[in-house]
């Protein structure tokens, strides 16, 4: 059963030997990396999607429902109740974090107009099965009726976990309910086209202690991958993960954001039902996808067709789509499997989404968002400058709402339970797994460990821990030293300077009060070398900065100089500057003469021909496009000889 107050958090398995933070375990400071986010999102983000759902309608759609009427014109995707939900998730974890009259005033007042909308047998849609709508169940493949649900289902294990009993959690109940009923064996053989009522239902049934939702999950899971579910022109099964069985599978495929939430949905029914084969093929498929289907900035999906993943290798950054929502996605995935395993492989995975992905969705105001993350921009994006909706997922600026606006609100409901990932506590040792500064204040065992951490990271390598107060008796306080920490040290409460190799690193000792140890992470910009196997990207090179992955865009090049015609040069050591860093490059201020036909020829050509040497800034990602519309990559050309 769930607890509620502090140690409530997003994933709680039931019988696991860790977990994660509860939402009053760990408080970031506002003016650090992701406080400040934290903070912007609570006061900007929320009001914004609630603003844009009524100007739109969206909320209307339940008002209409819930008054009986006929429905002539309805609002939005079919999905689009789900975006509601998601933001209703949100707000629970963000009043469970901390008091707000305001957001519980809007919280209040969506519940109350979405619980009359809520048929009596627990069944709810806006857009099918009342009058003027479709019959329920009748577009399994498209229709989003279950993974609406679902989110209705996550956002009541927020409210019940941060508040306990209320409408919400009661909507959410009579969903499973009617979904259990409806889809059980024996009953309607039929699954949902985009998962994500697996993955809710078995945390609905870890936080109200009902076996019924995570077996629910389970058949859902076992139904997948046999092809039953209807295929509409220009899609396939694959796109629907209605392919293969999941436990067969070598990788993701098709949707990515449907085959990330299949897998998170699949790890907890595994954890929960003991199903240690289930859980390898997972393993197995997430090595596989990060390992050759997987981008630099831990984006995933590199085809605007279908939203999805390509083949192993196939990673074009200027066609990379890196939907936001797959990366919210694939941290889900990830974290479970972390918890499942403690393996510190996917919390790597885990930060570097985070940071190269999630963060660079919304814009610093919270108003605005990328939906899709491409790693190279070849023409500036037009500045948004309407009030209207944004029809398109691709472009080189951050709109304010799209016509398929899930990415927001999955912002949303990420960022402000984001800090229960950032600790582990499992017996008695205590593992730092992001790094912020804050206050971290733990239970372990029947005490609690407080410390203060003292870091400018991402920006900088050093993190200063404080112990304010510990158990009496001895705590392994564990240490997640980055994959591309070089030279890293740990100074530690006796005085000692030792090195720490990427992974972990364990010191078991009674703290005291007023112990310090100092992390010093080595933090100076690299250079990332693509693997040869990835065509798009041979002959180029990435510039990193500890986990951020930086890019050079149009506006730090000279006047004349295209983004195209720029070359790392020679020799070219990256170095420290601001939060990003500074490279020499060579470009030509003026392209030679058309010579008319087709762009190829029987000579090399000689790059270097009319190009002068000059220093560049490159910015970290997560930023670009702030400034201004710009033309923009990731991989930079090597000059010949290099």
């Amino acid at each position: 059963m769930t607890t509620v107050g502090g140690a409530a958090a997003p994933v709680r398995p039931t019988a696991a030997a860790r977990r994660g933070a509860g939402l009053s375990e760990v408080r970031w400071d506002p003016e650090g990396f992701w406080g400040g986010r934290q903070q912007t999102n609570a006061a900007q983000t929320f009001s914004h999607c609630v603003a844009w759902m009524e100007r739109l309608g969206w909320l209307e759609n339940f008002d209409r429902v819930g008054r009986g009427e006929t429905t002539i014109e309805r609002a939005g995707w079919e999905f689009a109740d789900s975006e509601v939900y998601k933001l209703l998730e949100g707000l629970a974890w963000e009043l469970g974090r901390r008091d707000d009259a305001a957001l519980a005033a809007v919280y209040d007042a969506l519940v109350a107009r979405i619980v009359p909308a809520q048929d009596d047998d627990g069944y709810i849609s806006t857009a099918f099965g009342h009058a003027g709508l479709p019959p329920r169940y009748s577009d399994l493949s498209t229709g989003h009726e279950l993974y609406n649900m679902g989110h209705l289902m996550q956002a009541g294990v927020a409210r019940l976990r941060t508040a306990g009993e209320d409408p919400l959690v009661a909507m959410a109940r009579r969903a499973a309910d009617h979904v259990c009923r409806e889809f059980g064996v024996g009953a309607r053989e039929g699954l949902c086209g985009h998962p994500e009522v697996e993955v809710a239902l078995a945390e609905l049934g870890r936080a109200t202690g009902e076996p019924r939702y995570v077996e629910q999950a389970r058949v859902f899971l076992e139904r997948r991958g046999h092809g039953t579910l209807p295929v509409r022109p220009l899609l396939s099964a694959e796109y629907f993960q209605d392919d293969t069985p999941i436990r067969e599978a070598e990788a993701l495929r098709g949707h990515a954001v449907r085959a990330l939430y299949l897998s998170a949905g699949a790890v907890d029914v595994a954890v929960e039902t003991g199903d240690s084969g289930l859980l390898a093929a997972l393993e197995r498929q997430w090595a596989r996808t990060v390992e050759r289907r997987t981008y630099i900035t831990g984006g995933m999906g590199s085809r605007h067709q279908d939203e999805g993943f390509g083949e192993d290798w196939e990673l074009p950054p200027d066609r990379a789509y890196c939907e936001t929502c797959a990366g919210v996605a694939s941290v889900m995935f990830s974290w479970r499997l972390y918890l499942a395993t403690g393996e510190v492989r996917y919390v790597e995975l885990i930060e570097r989404t985070l940071h190269n992905v999630v963060a660079t969705a919304p814009d610093a105001s919270g108003t605005a968002f990328f939906y899709a993350n491409p790693l190279h921009e070849r023409v500036a994006g037009a500045e948004y400058a309407g009030e209207g909706v944004n029809m398109r997922a691709e472009g080189g600026v951050r709109a304010p709402w799209f016509d398929v606006s899930c990415c927001p609100t999955n912002v949303a409901r990420t960022l402000a339970s984001l800090h229960t990932y950032a600790v582990a506590v499992e017996d008695r040792a205590v593992s730092l797994l992001l790094y912020a500064a804050g206050t971290i204040d733990v239970a372990v065992g029947e005490d609690r460990l407080r410390l203060r951490v003292e870091t400018g990271y991402p920006d900088d390598g050093v993190v200063a821990l404080t112990v304010e107060s510990a158990p009496a008796d001895e705590v392994t306080l564990r240490l997640r030293i980055p994959g591309w920490a070089e030279a890293c040290t740990v100074e530690t409460p006796d005085g000692a300077v030792v090195p720490a190799a990427p992974g972990w690193w364990d010191d078991t000792r009674v703290l005291g009060e007023g112990d310090r140890i100092v992390l010093t992470l080595g933090n100076e910009p690299r250079l990332v070398w693509p693997d040869p196997r990835i065509d798009a990207v041979r002959g180029t090179v990435a510039v990193e900065r500890g986990p951020l992955v930086l890019c050079l865009e149009s506006t730090d090049l000279p006047e004349g100089v295209r983004l195209e015609d720029v070359r790392l040069d020679d020799g070219s050591v990256p170095r420290a500057e601001g939060d990003g860093a500074r490279v020499s490059v060579r470009g030509r201020h003026e392209l030679p003469a058309a010579a008319g036909g087709v762009p190829y020829a029987a000579r090399r050509s000689a790059e270097a021909e009319g190009a002068s040497s000059f220093d560049v800034a490159l910015v970290p990602y997560h930023r670009w496009g702030e400034r201004a519309p710009s033309e923009m990559r990731v991989f930079i050309p090597v000059a010949e000889g290099r």
